[in-house]
C-alpha cells in the first residue's frame, strides 16, 4: 500500500474527532474522551503544521502527529480509522510514518507514548523496533493511566 501524508485539514480533523470510535477497552482513544484532547485536536492553531493526514488513494484512514522535542528529537503520536485496527495493518503504517519524518525531519530519535494497556499497539511498536524506555501516569481520560514511553534510535 501506498501511503500519503499531508497538512491534515480541518475537516479531516473533524472527521477523525468526531467520527472515529473505537470499541471495548479502546475507546479510550476516542477523541471526545478527553476534553483537552479534543479540543487541542480540532483547533487548526493548537494542531499546528506537524499533524499529517494519511491517506489511500484520497482515503482518509490515520494521522500522524510530530512533537519537536529539539532539533534531533520528534515524539509522535499516531491512530489509524478504527475499521483498520486489529487486522494487521500497523507495521506498515507505522514504517510508512517513519519513513516519512526520516525524509523529512532527519531526526536521530523518535519517542512515543502508549497506554500501558494497549498490548496490540505496544507489540506493533516493537515489531517495528521501539524499545521501551520508562512508564509514567498521567491524568487523562478522566482518570489516572499508566503510560509506557518508547524510543526508536
Amino acid at each position: 500500500m501506498s501511503y500519503t501524508f499531508e497538512i491534515m485539514t480541518q475537516e479531516q480533523a473533524e472527521e477523525i474527532a468526531f467520527n472515529w470510535h473505537y470499541d471495548g477497552d479502546y475507546s479510550f482513544y476516542n477523541m471526545e474522551a478527553d476534553k483537552e484532547d479534543l479540543e487541542g485536536f480540532v483547533n487548526a492553531e493548537t494542531r499546528g503544521k506537524y499533524t499529517y493526514s494519511v491517506t489511500i488513494c484520497n482515503e482518509l484512514i490515520g494521522f500522524f502527529s510530530l512533537n519537536k522535542v529539539n532539533d534531533h528529537i520528534f515524539d509522535i503520536s499516531l491512530g489509524l480509522r478504527p475499521d483498520f485496527t486489529g487486522k494487521g495493518e500497523g507495521v506498515a503504517f507505522l514504517k510508512s510514518g517513519i519513513e516519512f519524518v526520516k525524509n523529512n525531519y532527519d531526526p536521530e530519535k523518535l519517542t512515543l507514548s502508549v497506554a500501558a494497556f494497549n498490548q496490540r499497539a505496544i507489540k506493533v511498536y516493537r515489531k517495528v523496533g521501539f524499545k521501551d524506555s520508562g512508564t509514567f501516569a498521567q491524568n487523562t481520560n478522566g482518570g489516572t493511566y499508566e503510560f509506557l514511553k518508547m524510543e526508536y534510535v
